[in-house]
């Protein structure tokens, strides 16, 4: 039996999304929590007020007030400055996520990575004191605490009783998640096709929001449900969604292929991610050649933002060289540069056993029918123009990435 301590505490989970919310409510409910829900900012403040909770779950992303507006409104009122509210993020969100630490998040979690498990135990942490201060500006985000770690920084504090079987609670979330996103990827693509026919700035912006608000609940489920590849690359598309929204004159021929190949391949993703990885399997490899130093870090950049870690080269001959040597998952090829061009090394590297099939994607200010042409004839099977989006080039590799992966148990 939990301690009155304990099973008197209230949560309070401020989340538009009613499914997330619920499983979030049965999760606490079940370990003894005291759960109230509210699905907008507005009527999360007020909640805040009236239920007067001890810990609060926000997503940042609300409708009516943002997240962020309500914390800073919150903070303001002298009886919920030490209140702990863990808050949800976009991992690619990072200007977010420091605007969240800035106006008083106690934690900051990526969506596309915790589980209702995982998101107990945080909540424990700062009902123990762990954490339960702000953190100060320019904080980066915090991996939630292991239960491991939590009572070992909090050994008085009293266990409480987790769910029997995790593994199974798991799974059922995922066959719950499964049976309802056939109609949410449905309802997606037809806000894609509505994009592509857009005549109008006005009428891009509404299907992108539409598009944004789909995406913005697949990967909140797919994070929860431990359908970690869905989780990443929806997680991506999000944050190239929403700043597509943001600033409307970045879409263009070369980011809409982008979204368009990213939505087209979540339902083969999904399919996939049903079942566990059976197996760790080595990070990628991936290389990226342009003779711009610029040029070259900001791939990098875009790369690292997926966590990956790219090797960069800026001579053809050199990458030549590597690709003899080494096995890499995906290639990012300027075209212009001296000596062996873009196109020339991807001809040659095709020639390669190891590399015969390696996803080639060309990064260039050569947008022109013809050099279209060139990319697909000499072996590339993609190209992003410059300048692109950091995001662009994000989704983009993602989607060649996730691809080639093997289906689990594979």
């Amino acid at each position: 039996m939990l301690p009155p301590k304990i099973s008197m505490k209230k949560i309070l989970i401020i989340e538009d999304d009613q499914m997330v919310a619920n499983i979030y409510r049965n999760k606490f409910s079940v370990e003894g929590f005291q759960v109230d829900i509210a699905h907008d900012g507005v009527s999360g403040l007020e909640s805040i007020r009236t239920f007067r909770p001890d810990a609060v779950v926000l997503d940042l992303m609300l409708p009516k007030m943002t997240g962020v507006e309500l914390m800073k409104q919150v903070r303001s009122e002298p009886q919920f400055q030490t209140l702990p509210i863990i808050v949800f993020s976009n991992t690619y969100l990072s200007n977010l996520v420091q605007d969240a630490w800035k106006a008083g998040a106690t934690k900051c979690l990526s969506k596309a990575n915790c589980s209702p498990k995982q998101l107990l135990e945080v909540v424990r942490g700062s009902l123990s004191g762990i954490g339960s201060s702000p953190a100060p500006a320019g904080a980066t985000e915090e991996p939630p605490l292991s239960k491991q770690a939590a009572e070992a920084k909090a050994p008085s504090a009293p266990a409480a009783p987790t769910v029997p079987d995790e593994a199974a609670f798991q799974a059922e979330l995922r066959g719950d998640f499964a049976r309802g996103l056939p109609a949410a990827l449905g309802t997606l693509r037809t806000h894609l096709q509505a994009l592509i026919k857009a005549a109008d700035e006005a009428t891009q912006r509404k299907s992108i929001e539409e598009m944004y608000k789909r995406i913005h609940g697949i990967t909140s489920n797919a994070g929860m449900t431990g359908m970690h590849n869905l989780a990443q690359l929806s997680d991506a598309l999000e944050a190239l969604l929403k700043e597509l929204h943001e600033k409307p004159k970045n879409l263009n021929a070369s980011t809409l292929r982008t979204v368009a190949s990213a939505v087209d391949f979540l339902g083969a993703l999904s399919a996939r991610d049903l079942e566990p990885e059976q197996h760790h399997k080595p990070p990628p490899r991936v290389l990226v050649v342009d003779d711009e130093a610029i040029s070259r870090r900001a791939v990098t950049y875009a790369l690292e933002r997926a966590k990956l870690k790219p090797t960069a080269i800026e001579s053809a001959e050199a990458a030549y060289k590597l690709l003899i040597e080494n096995k890499y998952d995906l290639v990012f090829l300027d075209v212009d540069m001296p000596g062996m061009n873009g196109f020339e090394l991807c001809s040659k590297l095709r020639q390669l056993p190891a590399h015969k099939t390696t996803p080639v994607v060309f990064v260039t200010s050569l947008n022109d029918l013809e050099s279209r042409a060139n990319s697909t004839m000499s072996g590339g099977n993609d190209f992003i123009a410059k300048p692109f989006l950091f995001l662009e080039l994000t989704v983009k590799a993602l989607v060649y990435l996730l691809r080639a992966r093997p289906a689990a148990g594979k």
